[in-house]
């Protein structure tokens, strides 16, 4: 490819060559568009839409578009665009991913496939990645939509349905990827169509799309209720683990990033919680929570991967390091992490719609992203998203110098570097901007510079609610700022009065993060719009990046210098080391999404099914021919399942089918085993079927056509919302099992497909028989109406980090673990006669 590339351009140099005739026609326009009023420009809007309709195409009147947005732009903003956010537009509008560095107006350039796709009526969505960004973004670039007669829309976190149906009825759209996400999944919860909120989803501009399609990726959404175990054994599981010592009853693997009990732990558990065998399947629910309870203990780390903030233990994203409020993690380790530090456990809670952002954002029409850094991941865009990635030239050459990093051999003698550096910045004036991977290294930092007496400021999880405030006075002279990883992205740091004198604004990067994308973007801060800067990262040997991933020839080279903790190496060799390091955490990371992306995709066709079947009810069709194929269906199986052929057995099956279709619609002792006995399979299913429907027409009569149709939808959406949320649950009980096929020499992937198919089938057949049965049973003086299965829920994720409330029931389950310790189930101890 190297050679190829020499001597033909790059895939993104020859796609930029393609689209610049497109540009220069926008250019040709210029002229013409400026001399037009006010009102005429404004009239463009609406002569766009008449062609559209007489059968022309978006890409035909694209170039006349961007020209009318360009002008308008001008007018409204004293904003106008440069060629390159033109050949961004573009690559935007093919359905492309358009990199663009940090300070290019990305922001601006959403502005011109909004514009032309909005045209099309069918609205646009432009995602961001916080409320802040949206609302900015809104107000802002609104402007020139509201100028041309468009109207625009923002969905924020404290929005109602009125508000929000609104906003997704506007012509553009901003908002959040969980915003857009958890409507999506509202919207197909709901029992009248009327509360809905979103309408199709047609086109899609996703800005940091690396952050929301990648980072974000592993992290469904989920919408749960309550659930019913009980609290109290993660507590005692808690205590247990704090027993034990390191090494000796259990060990740490950082790489699979795991905590397991020895055999000698597992001696202290059979002891603790008075079991024969650790071992056995009976004893799952003891192994789930001491293995959670290790896992909080000693995997999961205060300050790094979570804050404790008012009595809650509040997740912090590893990417961003901003604190995720209403965020909880699952499977029980959130509640176990709440036991460690001593704060109250909530209850586990019941999944009752989820999502991934990969299979959300691939239900658009017409997906689109931007980002300063998407390269580095081009492979999984194309492959999981279809899109590829186009990098946009500059408008100005970059002038930052990024330097080699610089290696020491302890963590001490590191920062010891990167103060004195810091130190010297700041003495001649030069704004520097420090990126630390955990808040931890952030209050360290700032505890060194107090005591230097440099004046900073901190940027981390902590104080996220001034970060666009924070970030944005980072380029000015003589200041210092210090932020966890990439806090404050898409917050511009323009240089102030001064500091492109003294060399711009500086970045120091405190260790390498697993993706070399956060680098790159922490690197890509300073150095706008051909603006003057620096970047280098200081790195130790004590890294966990070096520690875990690093080669043991670097190690080897650094023994053999005898390096003193002050003394730092730079070479060729270690920047290659570490780059392999970050390419093997990369691709082990796109493993794991890939893997998470095969199970959604089972659970994907299965909600599509889902969902058009509620679609279908909700939008009042008429569901009489489906229920008669029920009602033929589930008679059908019930004959074939309950006679075998065998001579032997037959009056003894054919008393157990008598007894079947009772229970489902037959009244008692209506069918007789004797008329049976001499009767086909098929004429058995005859006389079952006539009895049905002439039941089925009864009711009908009873209740009149018109409400009959709606008691069969009531029933219909009740079963189906029901038996849809067990599924979900044990799909998830499923794939948290699926991983130890691997041992069994089977793929886990085709597995849970191959199982999960089964369930949804046998599901699929429930709803049938249910829905049969429920019918055939309604009376007339209690005609069901609709209702919601769950009425109080709560989301995996708050953008405003408000709590849902959620219906708390403290009673514990049967069959859950006794409260006394005991380990014994709670029916067989203390629960006892209850």
């Amino acid at each position: 490819m190297g050679i190829f590339n020499k001597i033909f351009g790059s895939y993104s140099e020859r796609e930029v060559k393609r689209i610049l005739p497109l540009v220069d026609k926008i250019d040709s326009l210029e002229e013409s568009i400026k001399q037009l009023s006010d009102e005429e420009l404004k009239g463009k809007t609406l002569e766009f839409k008449n062609r559209l309709n007489n059968g022309e195409t978006l890409d035909d009147v694209l170039a006349e578009a961007f020209a009318v947005v360009r002008e308008a732009s001008g007018r409204v903003l004293g904003m106008r665009h440069y060629r390159e956010q033109l050949i961004g537009g573009v690559v935007l509008h093919q359905g492309r991913i358009s990199e663009m560095k940090t300070g290019e107006g990305k922001t601006l350039v959403a502005t011109l496939p909004a514009y032309l796709n909005a045209l099309s009526e069918k609205g646009v969505h432009i995602v961001t990645v916080n409320d802040y960004l949206a609302k900015r973004d809104k107000e802002w670039m609104g402007q020139i939509y509201e100028f041309l007669g468009l109207k625009t829309g923002v969905i924020v976190h404290e929005l109602n349905n009125e508000e929000r149906r609104a906003a997704y009825n506007s012509d553009i759209t901003y908002g959040t990827n969980n915003e857009f996400g958890f409507d999506y999944l509202r919207d197909n919860m709901v029992i009248y169509k009327e509360e809905r909120v979103q309408r199709d989803l047609n086109f899609s501009i996703v800005d940091e799309v690396d952050s929301i399609l990648i980072d974000e990726a592993r992290t469904p959404l989920i919408i749960s209720g309550e659930g019913d175990k009980s609290t109290e054994f993660y507590k005692i599981a808690d205590f247990f683990v704090k027993t034990l010592k390191g090494e000796t009853d259990y060990t740490v693997d950082e790489k699979a990033k795991s905590v397991m009990l020895t055999e000698e732990g597992i001696k202290k558990a059979e002891k603790y919680f008075h079991l024969e065998n650790y071992a056995d399947a009976e004893n799952m629910e003891i192994q789930h929570h001491v293995t959670q309870a290790l896992k909080a203990n000693y995997q999961m780390k205060i300050d790094k991967d979570y804050v404790v903030k008012s009595g809650e233990v509040v997740i912090v994203d590893e990417f961003t390091g901003r604190i995720m409020e209403g965020r909880r993690y699952s499977d029980g380790l959130h509640q176990a992490i709440e036991a460690k530090e001593g704060v109250k456990v909530e209850k586990e809670s019941k999944t009752l719609a989820t999502i991934t952002f990969q299979n959300y954002f691939r239900m658009y029409n017409k997906l689109s992203g931007m980002t300063g850094t998407a390269l580095t991941e081009e492979v999984e865009f194309r492959e999981i998203y279809g899109l590829d990635v186009i990098v946009v030239p500059t408008h100005r050459a970059i002038a930052r110098e990024d330097q080699s990093d610089v290696i020491y051999k302890t963590e001490n003698g590191k920062y010891k570097a990167i103060i004195k550096e810091i130190e010297e910045s700041y003495k001649k004036g030069q704004p520097v901007l420090v990126g630390t991977v955990s808040i931890e290294n952030s209050e360290l930092l700032s505890a060194m510079l107090k005591k230097k007496g440099v004046p900073h400021q901190v940027l981390n999880a902590k104080y996220h609610e001034q970060e666009a405030d924070i970030i944005s006075h980072a380029g000015e002279k003589g200041m210092v700022t210090i932020a966890t990883n990439m806090a404050g992205r898409g917050t511009d740091i323009k240089l102030g009065e001064g500091v492109t004198e003294v060399g711009g604004l500086k970045i120091i990067g405190t260790e390498r993060h697993e993706s070399r994308r956060i680098d790159n973007q922490l690197r890509g801060r300073s150095g706008r719009q051909g603006d003057p800067g620096a970047s280098r990262f200081y790195l130790s040997l004590e890294d966990d990046l070096m520690r875990i991933f690093g080669s043991e020839k670097l190690q080897s080279l650094v023994d053999k210098l005898g390096l003193e903790e002050d003394e730092a190496i730079e070479s060729n060799m270690v920047t290659k080391a570490i780059e392999n390091a970050q390419k093997k955490v990369e691709g082990n990371n796109f493993d794991i999404r890939k893997t998470l992306l095969g199970y959604d995709d089972v659970m994907n066709k299965q909600r599509e099914i889902i969902y058009a079947q509620r679609s279908q009810v909700l939008s009042g069709e008429n569901l009489k021919e489906q229920i008669s194929l029920m009602i033929e269906e589930t008679i059908e199986a019930g004959v074939k399942t309950h006679i075998s052929g065998s001579e032997d057995t037959f009056t003894e099956e054919l008393k157990n089918l008598v007894n079947y279709m009772e229970d489902i619609f037959v009244p008692h002792k209506m069918v007789k085993v004797e008329e049976l006995e001499k009767l086909s399979n098929e004429e058995i299913i005859d006389k079952y079927e006539d009895i049905a429907f002439d039941l089925y027409e009864e009711k009908e009569k009873s209740f009149g056509e018109e409400q009959m149709r709606e008691i069969e939808r009531v029933i219909l959406l009740r079963i189906v919302d029901t038996k849809w949320m067990d599924h979900i649950d044990n799909m998830d009980h499923l794939k948290q099992g699926i991983g130890l096929r691997a041992y069994k020499q089977q793929d886990p992937t085709q597995a849970y497909q191959f199982e999960g198919s089964n369930m949804f089938d046998e599901m699929i057949f429930n709803i049938k028989v249910d829905t049969v049965k429920f019918l055939m049973h309604v009376q007339s003086e209690r005609a069901p109406e609709r209702e919601r299965v769950v009425k109080e829920t709560a989301t995996n994720i708050d953008s405003q980090g408000k709590r849902v409330p959620v219906k708390n029931d403290n009673k514990i389950g049967r069959n859950d673990p006794c409260t006394c310790g005991s380990g014994v189930k709670y029916k067989n101890c203390c629960g006892r006669g209850v």
